[in-house]
């Protein structure tokens, strides 16, 4: 039987309840006091930890231009998409529609996430079109969320690539140019506070802690219009020859400034994937060669600058040969008696090799190292060769020969195009840029008229008797070499090529200097004039009206017309004096 509950104890029961929700109430108070009041900075702290981040803002890279400002390279806003592997796994039924939207296998995805799923950052798809991530977004699939980055994009493709390079994902420069001037054009990122919501999305931006720096822009040297007629000339000419890669440098005499420097094969830096190694390297700039006979001039003018030589000193090259050691030098004809200006016009092995034969080794040495062999060219461009110029020490009657002629040293084709730069700008030297309006120091490497005397002797190379009459260009006066070299491999020199032609126009007050190197022609013919001069004939005869140079005969250059030297049948496509093998046969035990 259940005692029966009387008066006083419903009223002691009731003041127990009430003193106990009192307490409750108090409690509840003091809580709110406590939250909102005294430790109020402590738990917005602790919510705002969940919900407020700080973000980095994107930099955008500087522009890179030629030298009227069209653009070469320049940075596009995309978007990149990201995810919080913790929240994202919470719904995974949201993972297929994610994968369908990324156009990703779904395994793959799942997997990507569950590897990371300890963090609170993995990237889904880096930049990609805003309108695409936002279709992404507007899906809604907590934990996905998009962030601003910018795009590298070359508006010229592969014309620009060996010069340019190109950036990484990240925006950061990995070759070439992108890469020289990378502290230049890098920016720097900013950072700004925003509240996200449950599903990443941004709801408010809270503060602006550092604004973004842009990086700066790079004016080059570039012309993209030269550089684009060179282009398209090595690749033609590749194509027609069969040819296994080119080069071509274009200088601004005046300033040693680049204005075109294209390589084939070359490669499209738009696309991130993989390139072939061989297709990336800036031939001209890393690539060395024996540059067989385009180096003669360089031999002419040490024998100049003794006083003991003149343009009209005879020198005997008969029978044709000469026999020097166990090794034998040729020429393609037996010239008879030439003189200083012939042995350019006609590129006698022999004529050079008794020239190197009279003047001390050290003299040799010395001219060649003025001009810039075995060094660098001042460029500062990632991975330049400085080439191979043997020490004096090593020169004995054979070297010193052969390299009069080409061969026992090596160079780049922007060497190349240095020393003749040199030489029609009346022998003063100055580092090559590809940077607009640099203005290096130049340094005096021969005396002026000497220089003006070669100037005047490589003229006749394009002359009715000379080697390069394909490189003539309408209305102006052509100085230039040509140069054929046989390519060394092991085993020794083998019935391979590179063709070679360097010019300076127009002669009587050189604007450009021009170098072409087609390695390994495959069709038939391998003389510099045959294959390297009608190059820079075509790149030249564009270039000069693009830059207003004024032509020396206006009536020829108003009718359009070259005089070329036809072709005779029997000649196996050569004319009638065509350019010798660059000393080819030097290297050869007789019997």
């Amino acid at each position: 039987m259940k005692p029966r509950l009387t008066p006083a104890n419903i009223r002691a029961r009731l003041s127990v309840i009430a003193v106990a929700l009192g307490l409750m109430g108090t409690a509840l108070v003091v809580r709110a006091v406590d939250l909102q009041l005294l430790r109020s900075e402590f738990y917005q702290e602790q919510g705002d930890a969940r919900f407020v981040r700080d973000l980095p803002i994107a930099s955008v890279r500087g522009m890179i231009t030629d030298r009227n400002g069209e653009p070469l390279a320049v940075s596009t806003p995309v978007e990149s998409l990201w995810a919080n592997p913790q929240e994202l796994l919470q719904h995974r039924e949201r993972l297929p529609e994610l994968a369908a939207a990324l156009r990703t296998p779904l395994p793959a995805l799942t997997q990507r996430l569950e590897d990371r799923v300890g963090r609170e950052f993995v990237y889904l798809r880096r930049q990609i079109n805003p309108d695409e991530a936002a279709a992404v977004i507007d899906l809604g699939i907590p934990g996905v969320a998009s962030q601003r980055e910018f795009r590298r994009y070359y508006p010229l493709g592969e014309v620009m690539a060996h010069v340019l390079g190109y950036t990484n994902i990240d925006d950061q420069g990995q070759e070439g140019l992108e890469l020289a001037f990378n502290a230049w054009l890098t920016g720097k990122p900013g950072m700004k506070r925003v509240i996200r919501d449950r599903r990443g999305r941004i709801v408010e931006n809270v503060d602006l802690i550092q604004a973004a720096e842009p990086g700066k822009d790079l004016a080059l040297s570039i012309d993209r219009r030269i550089q684009y007629l060179a282009y398209r000339e090595l690749k033609a000419a590749l194509a027609e020859h069969g040819a296994r890669a080119g080069s071509v440098v274009v200088l601004d005499v005046p300033t040693g400034e680049v204005l075109a420097m294209v390589n084939q094969p070359s490669y499209n830096p738009n696309v991130r994937e993989v390139h072939d190694p061989e297709s990336r390297r800036n031939r001209a700039l890393t690539d060395v060669l024996e540059p067989g006979s385009v180096i003669k001039v360089l031999t002419v003018a040490a024998a100049l600058e003794t006083g003991r030589y003149t343009p009209d000193t005879v020198i005997p090259t008969a029978p044709g040969y000469m026999n020097l050691a166990r090794f034998q030098i040729r020429d393609i004809h037996n010239y008879g008696d030439v003189s200083l200006t012939r042995l350019l016009t006609k590129s006698s092995n022999v004529a050079a090799a008794k020239i190197a034969a009279d003047l001390p080794r050290e003299h040799l040495h010395d001219l060649y190292a003025r001009f810039g062999l075995g060094q660098t060219t001042g460029t500062g461009f990632p991975g330049e060769s400085a080439g191979v110029l043997p020490a004096v020490r090593a020169w004995g009657p054979v070297e010193k020969a052969t390299i009069a002629y080409g061969y026992g040293l090596s160079t780049t084709a922007t060497q190349i195009a240095r020393l003749y730069a040199a030489i029609g700008n009346e022998g003063r030297m100055l580092p090559l840029s590809f940077v607009k309006d640099a203005g290096g120091q130049s340094t005096a490497v021969i005396d002026p008229a000497i220089a003006r005397q070669v100037m005047a002797m490589l003229e006749t190379v394009a002359g009715p008797e000379g080697t390069a009459t394909r490189a003539n260009v309408a209305g102006y006066r052509i100085a230039g070499k040509t140069g054929t070299s046989r390519k060394i491999a092991a085993g020794g020199y083998q019935r391979r090529y590179l063709s070679v032609f360097a010019g300076l126009v127009p002669a009587s007050a050189p604007r450009l200097a021009m170098v072409v190197v087609i390695d390994d022609p495959q069709r038939g013919v391998y003389y510099g004039g045959q294959v390297a001069a009608p190059v820079f004939q075509k790149v030249m005869e564009g270039g000069l009206r693009l830059l207003d140079v004024p032509p020396d005969q206006v009536e020829q250059w108003l009718a359009g017309s070259v005089n070329v030297v036809p072709v005779l049948p029997g000649t196996g496509g050569l004319p009638p004096e065509a350019e010798p093998v660059g000393g080819l046969e030097a290297q050869e035990v007789q019997p």
